[in-house]
């Protein structure tokens, strides 16, 4: 009896995504959701982005968390317009809220809209929002068979940002060992290492978002 429900579920979903694909397009806005598990980085990333390409992108964000607006403020001092969405429990944002959510922002006047969804990396993995890209983010401190354990995330994402690379002297993580699950999961997955702190392997990071904005104005 359950197969119905989460098929109606996910198909009401693909309907509203179907409609924020259009909004999105028609403002030649480029749409990156970020996934990854509680604690990787997400926001550090988002706040040395933000900062960091100010002077050449418009940006915007959906904030998605269970409680708390902590992640937003943070974003909202980088400069760039934020609105929170808190899910009381839920383990992911759905199309609906982003569509929601967006009616805040000026998208003609945008350039890029990052989603950052609810720390999981299985749930907001199954729920469309409208992305041009979802965005795989891990970290050095989780284990470098994540892409082996949770494939979705990883044969569906654009890239895969492996954060926190300065405390690599002091983990048990093999680099290579996660490129290697990743890439044959997705062949042609941008693999990313990056460290937010020190400021590692960003300027990659941001030169593919700098290629992402361009292919979408072209399209």
């Amino acid at each position: 009896m359950e197969i119905p429900v989460i098929r109606n579920v996910l198909e009401a979903n693909e309907q509203t995504a179907a409609q924020l694909r259009k909004l999105f397009a028609q403002s030649d806005l480029l749409v990156l959701n970020l996934i990854s598990s509680p604690g990787a980085g997400k926001t550090s990333l988002l706040e040395r982005t933000l900062t960091d390409l100010k002077d050449e992108f418009v940006m915007a964000v959906v904030e998605g968390d269970l409680q708390t607006s902590n992640d937003a403020r943070r974003v909202a001092a980088t400069g760039a317009k934020a609105v929170q969405i808190n899910t009381d429990g839920g383990c992911h944002l759905n199309s609906a809220m982003v569509l929601d959510a967006v009616q805040h922002f000026d998208l003609k006047a945008t350039d890029i809209l990052f989603i950052e969804n609810v720390g999981n990396l299985v749930c907001p993995v199954e729920f469309d929002c409208g992305e041009d890209f979802k965005i795989a983010l891990l970290s050095v401190t989780e284990g470098d068979d994540k892409p082996e354990k949770y494939p979705l995330l990883f044969n569906l994402s654009a890239a895969m940002v492996l954060n926190k690379t300065d405390l690599l002297p002091y983990v048990d993580f093999d680099v290579e060992r996660a490129r290697r699950f990743a890439t044959h999961l997705n062949k042609d997955l941008a693999f990313l290492p990056v460290s937010c702190r020190s400021g590692e392997g960003l300027q990659a990071w941001y030169d593919w978002i700098r290629t992402a904005v361009t292919a979408k104005r072209a399209a």
